[in-house]
């Protein structure tokens, strides 16, 4: 018998969500040192942000009020890396909930990965357009 996963419905879901995405994130070889680099050893800071941004775009409660693309342009990353962050999100979403928010939760981290690779790649190369 296998065991009915929740779905994502709380604040404690929202961070359970985002303190097992994020130790992923941290030992992942190819994206950690990208975060690491950023981040600079203050995953507090950077975890509470994640948690307003997540509680925001799941639960509606409008906490986050930044603008995360500016944020990921100057980063040396490539389709590689967009890849295996979503990887890393949907195995910890698929391992924690089940249900429409969780559904919704991997719809939302795939159009932000895909959104954010093609806006990057574009602002590195503008001509490729023409």
């Amino acid at each position: 018998m296998s065991e009915t996963l929740p779905d994502i419905q709380t604040e404690a879901d929202i961070r359970l969500l985002v303190d097992a995405f994020y130790s992923r994130v941290q030992t992942d070889d190819l994206v950690g040192p990208v975060f690491e680099a950023v981040v600079q050893g203050h995953w507090p800071r950077h975890l509470a942000t994640m948690y307003d941004f997540w509680s925001s775009l799941l639960l509606g409660t409008a906490r986050y009020r930044g603008r995360p693309f500016p944020k990921h342009l100057a980063l040396p990353v490539d389709s590689r890396h967009f890849r295996r962050w979503l990887n890393l999100f949907v195995e910890t979403v698929e391992t924690h909930f089940d249900g429409p928010k969780a559904d919704e939760a991997l719809h939302k981290a795939g159009n932000l990965a895909s959104i954010f690779e093609y806006r990057i790649r574009q602002a590195q190369n503008p001509l490729h357009l023409l």
